[in-house]
């Protein structure tokens, strides 16, 4: 049905990839490729149950499986759900939306992170995989297979064969932001999740790069709460920006900037595939 000029499904709708029905949101444990979470998942209904939860995780793929059913943040999961039933654009119309918050993706063995601003409406929040979906996506997973991180250049939707080696990709915020804008309280829910994550990669993590200054200053932030050594002043993000962290144990991490890689970096030519391509060769370093 419609409302106003907006297509209202709920569904069930065929995945685009593997055809199962599935309603949108997507409930956790129904079988979405790549879904970490299942009906037992504890969820988070505000801040303080999020540092529970995430203080409470032990592996990587516990702590993504928390943060992909979180409800913490009220304006947000009105808006990933609004936009899941509501706010489809009309390409995407017969297809079931995730609607949930995005986890990581990549190789949970990995050493280098890429940390990004938040899911797009119709990207992440549609497909449930990270960059996954949207022209954002497009630009990123091309240069990831360029440059000899990803199997495929393509991101057509979870599920369709994409691998990730020695690189995984994470958000500052894990959920669909209005005007793709968090708040800063959203902001702050969000970073106990990337701390925690952060706390589970410990000295095993060698670089970071932060796509864009949301995810500069996020993981600056959540670093801090750490007990990093972060430098004082704090670095300022620029792309190809570089700075060198420190772990408590003295373990030395790279955080290296990049501009974004949003339609309005590359369409502009302010990000070009060779300045993305040269950022992620650079990791190597």
């Amino acid at each position: 049905m419609t409302l106003g000029d907006e297509i209202v499904r709920v569904g069930p709708d065929p995945h685009p990839i593997t055809g199962q029905p599935f309603t949108s949101p997507v409930p956790p444990g129904t079988g979405w490729p790549g879904d970490p979470a299942d009906e037992n998942t504890p969820v988070a209904h505000n801040p303080d149950e999020v540092r529970e939860l995430a203080s409470g995780t032990a592996e990587l793929a516990e702590l993504d499986a928390r943060v992909s059913v979180c409800r913490a943040c009220p304006r947000l999961v009105d808006w990933r759900e609004t936009v899941a039933r509501a706010g489809r654009r009309a390409s995407f119309a017969d297809q079931p939306y995730w609607g949930r918050p995005g986890p990581s993706f990549g190789d949970p063995d990995a050493d280098a992170l890429i940390v990004g601003l938040a899911p797009a409406a119709n990207g992440t929040n549609r497909t449930g995989r990270m960059f996954t979906g949207d022209a954002s996506g497009d630009f990123l997973f091309a240069a990831l297979h360029r440059t000899g991180y990803a199997n495929q250049p393509t991101s057509a939707g979870a599920g369709d064969g994409l691998e990730l080696t020695g690189i995984r990709i994470i958000a500052s915020v894990r959920c669909a932001p209005p005007e793709n804008t968090p708040t800063p309280a959203e902001k702050a829910t969000c970073a106990t999740w990337l701390g925690r994550d952060l706390d589970l990669l410990g000295d095993r993590l060698r670089v970071i790069l932060t796509l864009g200054a949301i995810g500069w200053s996020g993981v600056l932030n959540a670093t801090s709460t750490l007990g990093w050594d972060v430098p004082k002043p704090r670095p300022k993000f620029g792309h190809g920006a570089e700075a060198t962290l420190h772990t408590p144990t003295g373990h030395p991490v790279r955080l290296v900037g990049c501009f974004h890689v949003s339609p309005h970096n590359t369409y502009t030519g302010r990000l070009t595939p060779e300045m993305l391509d040269a950022a992620l060769a650079g990791l190597r370093n």
